[in-house]
C-alpha cells in the first residue's frame, strides 16, 4: 500500500522546510553552549566554583528543559508546531539576552532556566515535522543534516563567545546572540507552513486516535528497543555534555591555552569532528539500515567503544597539539550516535505520538546526560581539588571519569539493535513497499 505522490512544489519545499528548522536550532545550540565558553569570565567576576558552572551549564537548565518537554510536546501532536516553534525561539534568544544583565548566581540561574523553558518547545516538534516533511527512508539523513545545527551552533557559540567575551565583554556576548534569534522568530513564523500530519504513515497509524499521557508511556515502555536504546543515548550524552561544557576551562588550566585561542581550536573540534560524526552516522544508519535495520543502533555501538579511549588520549596527553587531535576524532564519535536514535524512534511509533517520543528520549537523554555530566564533573573536581589540592589536574581526572560511561551506552545500544527487526514498523511511501529490509514481514 502506497500513499499519493506529493507534486513537485511540496517535495521541493520540504528542504527550504528543512533549512529554516536547521537555522531554528543553530539559536537553540547557540544560545545553549555560549556558557560553556563564557563560564572562563563568568566565574572570574561573580567569583563561581565548579561545583555552581556545572549546575549552570548542566542541572539548572537540564531539570526545567526535560520535564516541560513532556507538556509541549503534547501540545505539539495536538496544535500547529510551526507556531509553536517560532514562541518557542523568542522565549529562549529573550532569556539569553537577558542572561547578560545577571549579577549573581542566582539570577543566572533564572535567566538559564528561561532559556530551558523556550528550548524545551524546539526538538519535539522539529522532529515531528522533519517526519512528516520526509519518507522512513529519507529520515536518517534529513534529521542527520539538521543535526548539524548541533556542532555547528556549538562552534559558532565558542567561536563567537570566545571573540565577544575577549573584546565585547561576556554580558555583551549574551545579550547580542540573544538579540539575533529574538529577530529571526518572526521569519519562522510566516516561512514554515504546517505539514499534514503522518503524511508518509500507513492508514492505520495516520487515523490513530489521541492517547491519554499513560496510555503513550505504556505504548514506548513495551518497546524495549526504545527502553534501551534511550537509556544509551543518556549514558553517551552524559559524556558528551561533560566534555563539551568542560573542554574550555580543561585548556585554560592544564594547558594554559589562553581563552580566545582555546576557543577557536575548539569551535573547529565542535564543528567539523561533531559535524562530520553527526553527518556520518545518519548517513550510514540510511544505508546500512537498507540492508540490516539493526545498523541503525550498531553503529553508535561501535562508536561508544571506541570513543572511552580516544577520549583518555585527549586528556592525558602530554602535547598539547596531540589532545587537539585526539578530541576532534572523540567529537566526531560522540556524535554519531544522534541521527539515528532520533529516526529509530520517530519510526517505532504512529505520527500522532512524534513529538511526545521525541520529548521521552529528550527527557531520558538529556536529565541524566546533560542534568548529571557537567554537575558531576564539576562536584569531582573540586573534591579533587579539596581531598589533593589538585589545582591544576583535577578537571583531567574528573573529565576522564564521564567516559567510561561509553562502555554501558555500547552495550545497551547493542541490546535495542537486536529488538529492531521485530519492533520497527513498516511504513509506506512513494513508491516504497511495506516492508524493513532485514525485519520481520509487517501485517496490515
Amino acid at each position: 500500500m502506497t500513499t499519493t505522490a506529493p507534486s513537485a512544489r511540496p517535495t521541493a519545499y520540504r528542504w527550504f522546510a528543512l533549512f529554516i528548522l536547521f537555522v531554528v536550532a543553530l539559536f537553540n545550540y547557540v544560545d545553549r553552549s555560549i556558557l560553556a565558553i563564557l563560564q572562563v569570565p563568568v566565574k572570574a567576576e561573580l567569583n563561581l566554583s565548579d561545583t555552581q558552572l556545572g549546575a549552570l551549564t548542566g542541572l539548572a537548565f537540564a531539570l526545567l528543559y526535560t520535564t516541560l518537554a513532556l507538556p509541549i510536546a503534547r501540545l505539539a501532536d495536538r496544535t500547529v508546531r510551526t507556531r509553536l516553534l517560532s514562541a518557542a525561539l523568542t522565549i529562549w534568544s529573550g532569556m539569553t539576552a537577558l542572561s547578560g544583565l545577571a549579577t549573581n548566581f542566582a539570577t543566572l540561574v533564572v535567566c538559564r532556566m528561561g532559556v530551558a523553558l523556550g528550548e524545551a518547545g524546539c526538538v519535539p516538534a522539529t522532529h515531528s515535522l522533519i517526519s512528516d516533511y520526509f519518507q522512513r527512508h529519507q529520515r536518517a539523513t534529513a534529521l542527520a543534516l539538521w543535526g548539524l545545527s548541533m556542532p555547528l551552533g556549538v562552534m559558532l557559540g565558542l567561536a563567537f563567545g570566545g571573540w565577544l567575551a575577549e573584546n565585547v565583554g561576556w554580558r555583551q556576548a549574551f545579550i547580542g546572540i540573544g538579540l539575533f534569534g529574538v529577530a529571526f522568530a518572526p521569519i519562522v513564523w510566516l516561512a514554515l507552513r504546517e505539514p499534514p500530519r503522518g503524511r508518509y504513515d500507513p492508514p492505520p497509524q495516520q487515523q490513530a486516535q489521541a492517547q491519554s499521557f499513560m496510555a503513550q508511556v505504556q505504548v514506548l515502555w513495551r518497546l524495549k528497543a526504545f527502553r534501551y536504546a534511550a537509556l544509551a543515548g543518556a549514558m553517551i550524552a552524559l559524556v558528551q555534555h561533560s566534555v563539551t561544557n568542560w573542554n574550555a576551562p580543561f585548556y585554560d588550566r592544564v594547558h594554559r591555552v589562553p581563552l580566545a585561542e582555546a576557543s577557536y581550536y575548539l569551535a573547529v573540534i565542535m564543528g567539523l569532528g561533531g559535524g562530520l560524526g553527526t553527518f556520518l552516522g545518519g548517513v550510514a544508519a540510511d544505508r546500512l539500515g537498507k540492508r540490516d535495520v539493526r545498523w541503525y543502533l550498531g553503529a553508535p555501538a561501535l562508536a561508544c567503544l571506541l570513543m572511552a579511549p580516544v577520549g583518555l588520549v585527549q586528556y592525558f596527553a602530554d602535547s598539547v597539539q596531540i589532545s587537539f587531535a585526539a578530541a576532534f576524532l572523540a567529537n566526531l564519535l560522540v556524535h554519531v550516535y544522534l541521527a539515528p536514535i532520533v529516526a529509530t524512534s520517530q519510526t517505532l511509533v504512529p505520527a500522532n505520538m512524534r513529538a511526545f517520543t521525541s520529548a521521552m528520549l529528550v527527557l531520558t537523554v538529556n536529565l541524566l546526560g546533560m542534568g548529571i555530566g557537567p554537575l558531576g564533573v564539576g562536584a569531582a573536581s573540586d573534591l579533587l581539588v579539596a581531598a589533593f589540592g589538585m589545582e591544576t589536574d583535577s578537571l583531567r581526572y574528573a573529565i576522564s571519569l564521564s567516559l567510561f560511561f561509553c562502555l554501558p551506552a555500547a552495550w545497551l545500544f547493542w541490546a535495542a539493535a537486536r529488538r529492531l527487526p521485530t519492533e520497527m514498523r513498516g511504513e509506506s511511501a512513494e513508491g516504497e513497499p511495506d516492508f524493513i529490509p532485514g525485519a520481520a514481514p509487517q501485517r496490515h
